[in-house]
């Protein structure tokens, strides 16, 4: 069954079943014919010839961190509900926060069929600005603020502070986990707002409370038994994000501590595992399905634009929840 038959089936000329297939003007009773006989005879238009005739492959590449993660699926999640509906499919291209496979990625999608590229982003080098100069089709960044590029990013440093301030009401002598300073988001932006509350309530906190994980379980189990085994006296532990806090807490529990008694515990990203540890992780809820779906909606629009040098950017918001691992006054 090819675009001739159906025109011949239809009654109509080959013509008006190509207007039809690539949404230009049908009256409404050819649309009618066209459609029926379509639904009838199961015809598929090709793919491939739908792309020479529109230059559209109506794929779009999404570059991620890590596929396992919480927060990325959250955002996937999102970007497929948006796309799916637009017609469009998802190439998902999982790095495991490896940068040379980023730019391999980047490099790939630049020179291939895709109409658009999402990169969910954690450190922006050098190469990578480069690269993003090259960029002949729309991309859209996710997780990550980039001026003059679009991009969707969290308001980090206000996550932290809010945070860090119900915190300091029941606590005085803090910790913090934190992530490479090369993330300007996750290790950056929330450490700033962490320092900068417990300076404004004038509580110790030097480089000494502060040890570096890599987003994992084990690294903050590992850092924990670190940074209690040096400050033992510790009664406020925060984490820039939930997974590090919840093997935080696995230390601290096989340790003999008492959460939140002798040590209250927060993360930031409110993830299932955060729900389901006892005590329930007090944390930051941040909107990533809702981030993903942004960011899908500001690509079709660069896709389906004639003006692709729009640069818009969106911060979103942030909730605290306060659950059992933090004290009450």
């Amino acid at each position: 069954m090819n675009i001739n038959e159906i025109a011949k089936l239809a009654g109509v000329s080959r013509a008006t079943v190509s207007r039809y297939l690539n949404n230009g003007y049908v009256s409404e009773e050819k649309k009618k014919i066209i459609r029926k006989v379509i639904e009838e005879t199961g015809y598929q238009p090709s793919s491939q010839a739908q792309m020479l005739r529109t230059k559209k492959t109506k794929l779009v590449g999404v570059i991620l961190p890590k596929i396992d993660s919480n927060t990325i699926s959250r955002e996937v999640a999102g970007i497929s509900d948006i796309l799916t509906k637009k017609g469009y499919q998802l190439i998902l291209a999982n790095t495991n926060n490896n940068i040379e496979e980023e730019l391999k990625y980047l490099s790939l999608f630049k020179d291939n069929q895709v109409d658009g590229v999402i990169f969910i982003a954690t450190i922006l080098t050098k190469q990578h600005r480069d690269m993003l100069k090259e960029y002949k089709v729309p991309i859209v960044l996710l997780g990550q603020r980039l001026e003059g590029y679009p991009c969707i990013f969290q308001d980090d440093q206000k996550a932290a502070m809010t945070l860090t301030e119900q915190m300091v009401k029941t606590g005085s002598k803090f910790g913090y986990i934190t992530v490479t300073d090369k993330d300007e988001a996750v290790g950056r932006k929330r450490m700033s707002g962490v320092e900068e509350i417990l300076s404004k309530n004038k509580i110790e906190f030097g480089s000494e409370y502060v040890k570096c994980g890599d987003f994992t379980l084990e690294s903050g189990y590992e850092k924990a038994g670190e940074l209690f085994g040096e400050h033992p006296d510790i009664d406020t532990l925060i984490c820039a994000t939930d997974t590090m806090a919840v093997g935080a807490v696995s230390w601290l529990k096989k340790n003999g501590y008492r959460i939140p008694e002798q040590v209250q515990v927060a993360g930031m990203g409110d993830s299932s595992l955060g729900k389901i540890i006892e005590p329930k992780l007090t944390t930051v809820h941040f909107y990533y399905k809702t981030s993903g779906m942004e960011s899908a909606k500001m690509l079709v629009e660069l896709m389906e634009s004639e003006n692709v040098s729009i640069h818009k950017e969106i911060k979103m918001g942030c909730k605290v929840v306060m659950r059992e691992s933090h004290r009450s006054r």
